[in-house]
C-alpha cells in the first residue's frame, strides 16, 4: 500500500471518531456543532503529554480522552436546560471559545534542541512520537484501525443494551420518555460526555499522526463535516457515520476530476440525500427492516 493511500485511509479513520461523537449526541435528540472542540482538546492534551512530559502515547491519548469527556460534561451541565437551536448555537459558541482560547496560549519549550509546545497561532509543532518509535504511515493506519474497530465493537454492544434503547426513546420523544419514568436530562448529559471522550480520543491520535496541530484546524467546518457524516450515514447503527466519511473523503477526494469542487459536490450530495433519505442511509427504519428479514431468513 502506498503512503498516499495509507494517509487517506488513516485520515478517514481519524475523522470517523469525530463523526461517531456527533452520532452519540444525535441519538439523544440534540444537534451539536461543537464536537471539534473536544477533538482539539484531546489533540492538544495528548501532544502536551507526549512531547513536553515525555509520556507514552497510550497515556497521552487516554488523558486526552478524559479531557475531552470532562469538557463535554461541563458543556452538558451548562446547557442542560437548552434544546433545539439554542443548544446547537451554544455548542458552536463553546467550540469557538476553545479555539480562540488556544490561540492565546503561548508556552513553547526547548527540549533536546527543538522547540515544541503550544505557541498560539503558530501551533504545536514537533510532536515526534511517531518518529521516535519508528511508526510508518502504514503502521499508524493499523493502530488507528484497531482502535476504531474496538470502538465500533463497544458501540454495537451498547446498541443491544437497554441504555441505548432508552436513549433513542429520549431522542425521539422526551415527553413520552418522562412519562415512562426516564430522565431525559440525565441521558443527554451522559451521551454528550461520552461523545466528548470519543472525540478527545480521536483528537489524540490525530495529533500523533499529523505531528503538528494548530487551533484553526479545529474550526467550525470540521464540526459541520463531522455532523454531516453522521446525518448522511444515518442514526440506525454506528456504521452509519463511517459511511458518511467514506463518501466524502474516500469517494469525492479520490475522484480527481472533481477534487477542486469537492465542497460543492459534498454540499449538493448532502442536500440530495436529506431530500430523498431524511433519516440517512442507515436509518433506524432500515435497521429494523433488516432485522425482520434476518429473522425470516433464519426461520
Amino acid at each position: 500500500m502506498s503512503v498516499y493511500v495509507a494517509s487517506i485511509l488513516t485520515n478517514m479513520a481519524l475523522i470517523s471518531f469525530l463523526a461517531l461523537s456527533a452520532y452519540l449526541v444525535l441519538v439523544v435528540g440534540v444537534v451539536s456543532f461543537g464536537q471539534q472542540a473536544f477533538f482539539g482538546v484531546g489533540a492538544y492534551v495528548t501532544a502536551t503529554v507526549t512531547s513536553i512530559y515525555g509520556g507514552h502515547a497510550v497515556t497521552g491519548v487516554f488523558i486526552g480522552m478524559l479531557s475531552g469527556a470532562a469538557c463535554a460534561l461541563v458543556l452538558a451541565i451548562l446547557t442542560v436546560r437548552l434544546s433545539g437551536l439554542y443548544f446547537a448555537i451554544s455548542t458552536l459558541c463553546f467550540a469557538e471559545l476553545c479555539r480562540l482560547g488556544l490561540l492565546q496560549v503561548r508556552a513553547p519549550f526547548d527540549i533536546d534542541g527543538r522547540t515544541t509546545g503550544p505557541d498560539g497561532p503558530e501551533g504545536f509543532s514537533n510532536i515526534r512520537w511517531i518518529f521516535e518509535h519508528n511508526y510508518s504511515v502504514q503502521d499508524f493506519l493499523v493502530l488507528t484501525t484497531v482502535c476504531l474497530v474496538a470502538l465500533l465493537g463497544l458501540l454495537f454492544l451498547l446498541e443491544r443494551s437497554r441504555i441505548m434503547l432508552r436513549a433513542r426513546l429520549v431522542g425521539q420523544d422526551s415527553i413520552l420518555a418522562q412519562s415512562l419514568g426516564l430522565r431525559p436530562i440525565l441521558y443527554r448529559i451522559v451521551f454528550v460526555t461520552l461523545s466528548g471522550g470519543v472525540a478527545g480520543f480521536g483528537g489524540g491520535l490525530f495529533a500523533l499522526f499529523n505531528t503538528y496541530i494548530e487551533p484553526n484546524m479545529f474550526g467550525v467546518m470540521l464540526g459541520v463535516h463531522g455532523l454531516a457524516y453522521a446525518v448522511i450515514g444515518g442514526l440506525g447503527a454506528p456504521i452509519g457515520p463511517l459511511i458518511g466519511v467514506a463518501i466524502d473523503i474516500g469517494l469525492l477526494e479520490s475522484i480527481r476530476a472533481i477534487s477542486a469542487y469537492r465542497m460543492i459536490a459534498f454540499g449538493g450530495l448532502v442536500a440530495l440525500l436529506l431530500i430523498l433519505l431524511p433519516q440517512g442511509l442507515i436509518s433506524p427504519r432500515f435497521v429494523a427492516r433488516m432485522r425482520r428479514w434476518r429473522k425470516l431468513f433464519h426461520v
